[in-house]
């Protein structure tokens, strides 16, 4: 039985397909039409898992959508209701996308396929259950806490429910309005970083500031229960009323208007992301423990947008509150395609749930693959170098010399990672051992800002020596500091005492002996890399491992600023040669940079790329 799932119309929109319960492969409609966050109906990742599943639209066993459109008709008429004569922009903005994108899902699709599955039928699936369908059944798991926790969908914000086997049932829901997901994505606003794109940057500066606003949030803005369950104040907020995520009375509390994007961050913006990361990792493991308390369970599976901060997770990690932790790596709306399929697989038809001990995600490798005969074919049509390695341990030792001489190296592999995190197969690496190639990657290869952290990959078998954890982390969704003996002293109140408005010297401090990877409170985004799982990549660190000592690659996403991960090798060699990067390998194929000719009649990319 092949079942397609869909998710579109809000972000991040995807498809993936299932044959019997098993991923046959996923991706993300922004990798495909070049638009970060894509939120249009994902007719290039349904024709990619179509294909991937050799079938066409009415072979298709079901056809299921994540979302109930009827139910976000139902709290966008409440929300008007409620706004009364404030409701003129929601009505003149919202009403065409509620009305002729979200309750016609179901005719354009068939309008572009003619049929949709052999029933003809578009099944949905509330939104919420989607996302915790997507952690559950992939999971390792027989039985699971599940806590899922995102903007909205429909009418939830964030839900606990209890996963046994193939059924899931929600036992909690706190609604709309009051949401931590947006909470974090208004903080994230006022500091000047965009929406549903900046959050992850609000995250990665919080360790730069103190939570001086800490009492002032929980006195005015949200009120937080012993059970994780929360209220927020409406009178500092305008998300509700569309058009803006905050009002003056939020500045106010704050000390004055938003910063504005691409202006200095200052030691304000530093402190409002320490104090609300601080809030949000309270009421996450407050969530967390009342999960454990309702359901009984040891393992805990989460989703939602918010279920990638891998800092609030890491802090659910080091509180052992459960033994286990399974976190969707797509976890925002794209993983809901995925969830939506699952469900309907076990609950609608049936099927039965086959538990192995290891999750069924397959490293998250879901995407578009090219052969070392379509790369040969595209290098020669376009009369680029390249070095062909028949021997994929000749080629590893290649590589891992060249990042160990300080080059940055594009790594385009295999298949293409479904969710927003390269995972070494669409990957840019350098060397972890420097303490200016976070720099250098961020301004010259990135040209995103200099404080931005980067992810370490490390040898699974490694991951104790280097962090303080010992577990699996394949999909980056952990926080762990690194190991005291490899620290080195770091002032971090001088700094933020001497701050003016140049993180470059703190970025570049040596802060242990893999500074690039090592942000400024010792923390680091870890990602183990199994032998199983990827043993390409492994074998590259190996052979770095052999050559310098260091068990360790800078993993960050194969794009720029604003792009999205690339997909093909012809998105790989743009991106490569309009960086500063010095090599990029295509499979088996090396090509350096200086052996390129110049791009011609390239198109400033800075300009099609918004900034995120």
């Amino acid at each position: 039985m092949k079942i397609l799932g869909i998710s579109g119309l809000y972000h991040d929109s995807a498809a993936a397909i299932i044959e019997d319960g098993k991923i046959l492969a996923a991706a993300q409609e922004e990798r495909f039409t070049r638009i970060k966050h894509d939120n249009s109906i994902p007719f290039n990742a349904i024709d990619f898992c179509l294909a991937s599943a050799n079938i066409k639209m009415y072979e298709a066993d079901a056809v299921v959508y994540y979302d109930q459109p009827l139910l976000t008709l139902d709290r966008y008429i409440h929300n008007v209701i409620a706004l009364a004569g404030e409701s003129d922009y929601i009505v003149n903005e919202r009403l065409d996308d509620i009305i002729f994108s979200r309750l016609a899902v179901d005719r354009r699709l068939r309008e572009h396929y003619g049929v949709l599955g052999r029933e003809d039928k578009l099944l949905t699936l509330e939104h919420h259950i989607s996302h915790g369908a997507s952690a559950f059944y992939p999971s390792p798991f027989e039985n699971a806490a599940v806590l899922t926790i995102d903007g909205v969908g429909e009418w939830a914000t964030t839900t606990i429910g209890h996963g046994q086997n193939k059924y899931i049932k929600v036992i909690k829901e706190i609604d709309y309005p009051h949401s931590l997901g947006l909470m974090y994505s208004a903080f994230t606003a006022f500091c000047g970083f965009k929406v549903n794109s900046g959050d992850y940057k609000f995250m990665g500066l919080a360790p730069y500031g103190e939570p001086v606003f800490y009492n002032a949030i929980k006195d005015n803005i949200i009120d937080i229960k012993n059970d994780g369950s929360f209220r927020l104040n409406l009178e500092y907020f305008d998300f509700y009323k569309g058009k803006f995520m905050t009002n003056d009375k939020f500045a106010a509390l704050f000390g004055g208007q938003a910063r504005k994007m691409e202006s200095r961050i200052t030691r304000r913006e530093m402190d409002i992301a320490a104090s609300a990361q601080k809030i949000t990792e309270e009421i996450i493991l407050k969530l967390a423990r009342s999960a454990k308390n309702i359901t009984g369970e040891n393992n805990l599976v989460m989703a939602g947008g918010v279920a990638l901060n891998c800092v609030a997770n890491g802090k659910i990690l080091k509180e052992q509150i459960f033994d286990h932790i399974w976190i969707q790596p797509a976890a925002g709306d794209a993983g809901g395609a995925l969830g939506c399929a699952l469900y309907a697989y076990y609950n609608k038809f049936n099927g039965e749930r086959i538990i192995t001990g290891h999750d069924s995600q397959n490293g998250s490798y879901l995407g578009a693959a090219f052969s070392n005969d379509e790369i040969s074919k595209f290098l020669s049509q376009n009369n680029f170098k390249a070095v062909f390695f028949d021997d994929d341990q000749k080629l590893f030792e290649t590589v891992a010399k060249e990042i160990a001489d300080g080059k940055v190296i594009g790594w385009f592999q295999d298949k293409m990672e479904y969710g927003p995190r390269a995972l070494g197969n669409r990957t840019i690496l350098g060397d972890p051992r420097s303490e200016k190639m976070q720099s250098i990657l961020n301004l010259k290869i990135k040209y995103r800002e200099s404080f931005r952290p980067f992810a370490p990959a490390v040898l699974r078998e490694r991951v104790s020596d280097y962090f303080e954890m010992n577990t699996d982390s394949p999909y980056m969704l952990l926080v762990a500091n690194v190991v005291e003996n490899r620290r080195l002293p770091f002032d971090k109140e001088q700094f933020l005492k001497n701050y003016d408005d140049d993180m470059l010297p703190v970025v570049n401090a040596k802060r242990s002996d893999i500074p690039a990877v090592t942000h400024i409170d010792y923390s680091a985004r870890v990602q183990t890399v199994d032998a199983n799982t990827n043993p390409k990549f492994h074998g590259l660190i190996k052979e770095f491992e052999k050559l310098t000592g260091c068990a360790v690659l800078i993993n960050t996403s194969f794009n720029v600023r604003g792009e999205p991960i690339v997909c093909t090798p012809k998105d790989a060699y743009l991106c490569f040669m309009r960086t500063e990067m010095d090599c990029l390998v295509l499979e088996n194929y090396l090509l350096y940079k200086e052996q390129q000719p110049k791009l011609q009649n390239d198109e400033d990319w800075r300009k099609r790329y918004e900034l995120d």
